[in-house]
C-alpha cells in the first residue's frame, strides 16, 4: 500500500474525511475508491458513497477477498446510515465470515455491530442482545468498544432501563475519548443528553407532566396501575396486559385512568370511545358490554365499578392509576417517532421498523405531508422522508417492541 493510501486511511480513522479526500480524490484504483466511498459516507453523501464502494468491490480482484469483504461491510454501514433496512443481510454475514477466517477481528466485530444495529432499528431487541453477547469488546480498539457500548445503551433505553443505559454510555464515553474521534464523542454526548430529555407524559389526577427515562422506569417499578398509551397496554404488579389489538377496550381504560380517582359519565364514554355526539339506548347497551369485557381483562390488576352517572376505575389498595402517553399526541405518532431521529427514511424501511405494510406507511406519510409535518425528497425508489426532531423530547426511546411480560 502506497503512502497516500496509508495517509488517507489514517485520516478516515481519525474522523477527517476531507483530509482523506485531499490525498485520493483524483485516483480511481480500488483502494482509493474504497477510501473515497468511506469519506463520502462520513460527509453524509450516502448515494455517492454506495456507488464508490460498489465500484471498489468490483475493482478488487478475486484474490483480494478481505478487501472485498471490507467494502461490503462499509456499504452495509452506509445503508444503515441512510435508513435503508432492506439491504442484503446475507452478504454482510458472508463478509463477516470472510473477515473472521482471515483474522481481521476488528472489522468482523464491526460487521456484527452493524447486524445488531439493524436488529435494533427493526425492534428485534432479543436478537440484537444475543448477537452482542457473542462479542468480547475488551481486546478491540476504542472505537469498536464505543460502538458496542452504544448498542447496549440503545437496547437498555428501549427496554426502559435507565441505569443500565447510563452505565453503558459511561463506558462508551471513555472508549470514545480513547479513540479521539470527534464524531464518535459527539454521538455519545448526544445519547447522554437524550437520557435527560422527556420521553413521555404522565397524566394523573387531572394533571400532566413530562418525564425522562428514569422517571418512567421508576413508575413501572412503583406498583402503580399504568395505562401505557405508548404501547397500548396496562401494567401493574409486574404484569402486563396488552390491548393493542383491542382499541375500544384500551380507549375505555385510558379515559377511566385519566379521570381517576373520579368516575367518567356514560355520555362522555360513548362520545369519546364510539365517537358519537348523541347516544341512544343501543349505544349505552354496547358500552355496558365493552365495560364488562374490560372488567374481565383487567381483573388481575384492577376493578371497574358502576356509579350513578358512569364508571369508576379502582386499582385496589393505595395504588394510584396513571396514564403514560406520548409527548405529542398524533394519529401517526409511531411514524413521527421513527422520523424524529433526524435521519431520512424510505417507506420500505419504515414498514420494516413498524412491522406493517408499506402501503399503510405511505398513507400515513401522505396524511402527515398534507398537514406539513413531514417532507419528502427524491423520486421513485430514491424518495426519502424527513422531519425535524420534536424540540426537547426523545420520542424514539418509546419505539417498539412491546413491554416484556415479567
Amino acid at each position: 500500500m502506497d503512502s497516500l493510501i496509508t495517509a488517507a486511511a489514517r485520516a478516515l480513522a481519525a474522523g477527517d474525511p476531507l483530509g482523506a479526500l485531499k490525498r485520493v480524490a483524483l485516483r480511481n484504483d480500488a483502494p482509493a475508491l474504497a477510501l473515497r466511498g468511506i469519506a463520502m459516507a462520513q460527509l453524509s453523501e450516502h448515494a455517492r458513497a454506495r456507488t464508490l464502494l460498489r465500484g471498489a468491490a468490483r475493482a478488487f480482484g478475486p484474490r483480494e477477498a478481505v478487501a472485498r469483504a471490507r467494502c461490503v461491510v462499509a456499504e452495509a454501514e452506509v445503508a444503515l446510515a441512510s435508513r435503508d433496512l432492506g439491504w442484503a443481510a446475507k452478504a454482510l454475514d458472508a463478509a463477516r465470515s470472510t473477515l473472521e477466517a482471515h483474522g481481521d477481528r476488528v472489522n468482523a466485530a464491526h460487521a456484527r455491530y452493524l447486524q445488531a444495529r439493524h436488529l435494533l432499528l427493526s425492534g428485534r431487541l432479543d436478537e440484537a442482545e444475543s448477537l452482542l453477547a457473542r462479542i468480547d469488546p475488551t481486546p478491540l480498539p476504542g472505537a469498536s468498544r464505543a460502538a458496542h457500548a452504544l448498542l447496549l445503551a440503545g437496547i437498555a433505553m428501549r427496554r426502559i432501563r435507565a441505569s443500565a443505559a447510563r452505565a453503558a454510555l459511561a463506558r462508551a464515553a471513555d472508549a470514545a475519548r480513547e479513540a479521539a474521534i470527534p464524531a464518535l464523542c459527539a454521538e455519545v454526548e448526544s445519547a447522554l443528553a437524550m437520557l435527560s430529555k422527556p420521553i413521555a407524559r404522565v397524566i394523573s389526577r387531572g394533571e400532566e407532566r413530562p418525564v425522562p427515562l428514569e422517571d418512567v422506569e421508576a413508575l413501572f417499578a412503583s406498583g402503580a396501575l399504568v395505562i401505557d398509551a405508548c404501547r397500548h397496554a396496562v401494567r401493574g404488579e409486574g404484569k402486563v396486559i396488552p390491548l393493542a389489538t383491542r382499541p375500544v377496550l384500551f380507549s375505555l381504560a385510558r379515559l377511566l385512568g385519566e379521570a381517576w380517582p373520579q368516575d367518567v359519565p356514560r355520555q362522555t364514554l360513548v362520545a369519546r370511545v364510539f365517537r358519537l355526539s348523541v347516544a341512544d339506548e343501543s349505544h349505552r347497551a354496547r358500552l355496558r358490554v365493552e365495560v364488562a369485557r374490560l372488567r374481565a381483562v383487567l381483573r388481575p390488576l384492577a376493578q371497574i365499578h358502576a356509579t350513578e352517572r358512569g364508571f369508576l376505575l379502582s386499582p385496589g389498595g393505595a395504588r394510584p392509576a396513571v396514564v403514560l402517553a406520548h409527548p405529542v399526541e398524533e394519529k401517526h405518532a409511531a411514524v413521527l417517532a421513527f422520523l424524529s431521529d433526524g435521519e431520512s427514511w424510505s417507506t420500505s424501511a419504515l414498514a420494516m421498523g413498524l412491522r406493517t405494510s408499506q402501503r399503510t406507511v405511505q398513507r400515513a406519510l401522505d396524511s402527515l405531508a398534507a398537514a406539513g409535518k413531514v417532507q419528502p425528497f427524491g423520486r421513485g425508489r430514491a424518495r426519502r422522508w424527513l422531519v425535524p426532531p420534536v424540540p426537547g423530547f426523545a420520542t424514539s426511546l418509546l419505539l417498539p417492541p412491546p413491554l416484556p411480560v415479567d
